[in-house]
């Protein structure tokens, strides 16, 4: 089985909510309903949340709201994989230090939250100046 679809939206937090209903229809119409496929739906679409504010928070924050975002949704076989893709500098998350347990920093939570809310997580430059964010989960399994 391979699902697809995407959506694009403009770089506002107000759509959030728009989003998390789209990933939600998408995900309850194309995964198998097991006993943890509530706790697997809320830790994906947490993690949705989680970069889609940050491409409009961060990577769009110098640009006009009307910057799209493109989301992608696949599913093949028990994997997920959520593409963001955003149209701001080139950023690369190997230089954020993990705070120490207890420590309170300004940023630099979401991509240590991203990689535990996943199987795999890579931000990347594309050839065409997009930046993606790729999320990548097996589903299905109790």
């Amino acid at each position: 089985m391979f699902k697809l679809d995407r959506l694009q939206v403009k770089s506002d937090l107000a759509l959030q909510a728009q989003v998390q209903k789209w990933f939600e229809e998408f995900y309850s119409q194309n995964t198998p309903q097991m006993s943890n496929w509530e706790q697997q739906f809320y830790r994906l679409n947490l993690a949705l949340a989680e970069g889609f504010s940050n491409a409009v928070r961060h990577a769009h924050q110098e640009l006009p709201s009307e910057t799209t975002i493109e989301i992608e949704l696949a599913i093949q076989d028990n994997l997920i994989e959520i593409r963001i893709w955003d149209q701001g500098k080139p950023f690369d998350p190997n230089t954020i230090k993990e705070p120490a347990p207890g420590t309170l920093c300004e940023g630099g939570y979401g991509w240590f939250l991203l990689r535990r809310l996943s199987d795999k997580v890579v931000y990347q430059r594309c050839q065409d100046g997009r930046n993606c964010l790729l999320i990548c989960s097996i589903i299905g399994f109790s």
